[in-house]
């Protein structure tokens, strides 16, 4: 009885020996077997998450009715561009007026173009200028860039980006929690393989979430600061001439534009035969000599 005790014991601690080596055989081999596991399960949170952010929004719009509708139309992210042309009387004067008005505003000129025409003192200014101003004092600097002159165009543009900043904050907080468990997982791997594996998809992820942030920080600049572009324009100094019937001039006038027009006309023959003079020496003598020698050579013939 004592015996059979006994082998009942070893048998059962040669089992305990064997399932704690097999256990461990299968333990060393799961890990990665588990990381996978995991990053499927990260990259299917992903979309999940994405889906759900997408249902909450619907389902919280539904809920909220017509206050809420109205609460987000004043909320909008909306980007205000603007162009106005202006015919002023002296370009510097006006821009220094529209940069003081922006830079009162809390803005500042982000572009200068100017373009100098016409010939010698006749020449007028066209010039460009870029302004950016808080989207709140967008009104007001236009006000103000039309008083400057004699408005010729006035447009202003807007663009809803809203739904666009929405998006994007979903996808990073998303790439956020992508990357945490990325990390989560490159410090329990053990073999090189999968710490390779999690660190290229760790950087891929990271990069994402820098182009993402980037992208999104610009629509926020567009959305707080409003761009206006004003042209200005001087007008045009060029004397304009209308012409007139030649019965509707003056007697007076008529007679001595007439005086003015022999005198022009006796000038220029004189200014023509001092131009053909030299040609009649260069040309006419030899001409000249050779007809005096036709001439007397034919008398001096035997009739």
């Amino acid at each position: 009885m004592h015996t059979r005790r006994t082998l009942a014991a070893v048998a059962l601690a040669a089992l305990l020996v064997l399932a704690g080596c097999g256990g461990a055989s299968t333990g060393g081999a799961g890990d990665s077997g588990e990381i996978a596991a995991e990053r499927q399960q990260s990259a299917g949170s992903v979309t999940g998450a994405q889906a759900t952010a997408s249902g909450d929004d619907g389902a919280s719009g539904g809920s909220d009715g017509g206050s809420a509708s109205e609460a987000a139309l004043q909320e909008r992210a909306l980007i205000k561009t603007g162009t106005v042309v202006v015919e002023v009387d002296d370009f510097e004067s006006s821009r220094a007026n529209l940069t003081d008005s922006v830079e009162g505003y809390g803005g500042f000129v982000s572009e200068t173009r100017t373009r100098r025409r016409g010939p010698e003192n006749h020449t007028y200014v066209h010039g460009t200028l870029v302004l950016r101003v808080p989207s709140e004092e967008y009104e007001s600097l236009l006000s103000d860039a039309e008083a400057e002159g004699d408005v010729v165009s006035s447009e202003t543009n807007t663009e809803d980006v809203t739904d666009q900043l929405v998006d994007l904050e979903a996808r990073l907080e998303n790439l956020r929690a992508e990357r945490d468990r990325l990390r989560t997982l490159y410090e329990r791997a053990n073999s090189t393989e999968d710490v390779l594996a999690v660190q290229r998809e760790l950087s891929d992820v990271q990069g994402e979430i820098e182009r993402l942030e980037a992208k999104k920080k610009s629509l926020e600049r567009r959305v707080a600061y409003s761009t206006l572009t004003v042209e200005l324009r001087e007008p045009d100094p060029t004397p304009t001439y209308t012409h007139e019937a030649w019965y509707d001039t003056p007697v007076v006038s008529a007679f001595l534009q007439s005086v003015e027009g022999v005198l022009v006309v006796g000038r220029a023959m004189v200014v023509g035969a001092a131009y053909a003079l030299p040609y009649l020496f260069a040309f006419g003598a030899p001409v000249a000599v050779l007809g005096a020698a036709a001439w007397r050579f034919r008398h001096r013939l035997p009739r």
